[in-house]
């Protein structure tokens, strides 16, 4: 059965930049922003371990992940938590992320390790605008994207 739809995929997408959130050894929390996240297949999240050291140890002792990926306009997302798998250049989904990330990015970025996130459980993550203001996403993602707009004028 497929755990991640469509419009998971799109938020995904869209965001740019999502949050893993890992357990640190003391069972403090570590979230880390992602700027390479993507949806692999119906059950999984992939991400490149780019700058990650204190996420990738995390990982490595626990391997429970949370991944938020929020689209900023929609004011909508998803949180994923699942079991992260890490693997090396030469692996099939290392050699799948790093060929869209040299598309993207160019070359320059270090490529270290895939991190594989077996999707468990996913759930929205809706604004209250649309619980509480019975907002519309077409409105609400114009009159955002207008606010980022006039905070970012120079």
């Amino acid at each position: 059965m497929a755990m991640i739809t469509e419009d998971m995929r799109r938020i995904v997408a869209d965001a740019m930049l999502s949050f893993a959130a890992t357990v640190c050894e003391d069972g403090a929390p570590n979230l880390s922003p992602k700027g390479s996240v993507f949806v692999y297949d119906d059950a999984h999240l992939v991400f490149m371990d780019i700058a990650s050291p204190h996420t990738m140890a995390n990982l490595r002792r626990d391997p429970r992940i949370e991944i938020n990926s929020i689209d900023v306009f929609r004011r909508r997302g998803y949180r994923f938590k699942g079991t992260a798998e890490i693997l090396p250049p030469g692996s099939g989904p290392y050699e799948w992320l790093n060929e869209r990330l040299l598309a993207a990015n160019g070359p320059g970025y270090p490529a270290n390790a895939a991190v594989l996130v077996a999707v468990e459980r996913a759930a929205a993550i809706d604004s209250p605008a649309y619980t509480f203001g019975g907002a519309q996403e077409a409105e609400l993602t114009a009159a955002w994207r207008d606010r980022y707009l006039q905070a970012h004028r120079t």
